[in-house]
């Protein structure tokens, strides 16, 4: 099980990382605090202070078509903002 899906890369993400030493993951929906703890500290080699996480609720529309009624929906997310102690930093962009 893969629980890191991808890191986030926002404004307000790159603005919390370079002040406050928080870095913002996409996680997998099944994973508690401990496994993604472990998962960052296994994947870039920092130690963890803190675990946030968040869930984002599927969002559902409904289109109105020639053909009729068209519903949708999206898949429900969970995010997780991990506090890194201090002197410890990742760098995203350093595999590209």
């Amino acid at each position: 099980m893969n629980i890191l899906l991808k890191p986030v890369i926002t404004e307000k993400a790159t603005a919390d990382s370079e002040l406050k030493n928080r870095f913002t993951f996409l996680v997998d929906t099944n994973a508690n605090k401990v496994q993604i703890k472990k998962a960052v500290e296994q994947a870039y080699g920092v130690s963890v202070d803190k675990v946030r996480t968040m869930r984002y609720g599927a969002e559902r529309n409904t289109k109105y078509t020639k053909t009729g009624i068209q519903r949708a929906k999206t898949v429900t997310t969970k995010k997780a903002v991990v506090q890194i102690s201090e002197g410890d930093t990742i760098d995203f962009y350093n595999k590209l």
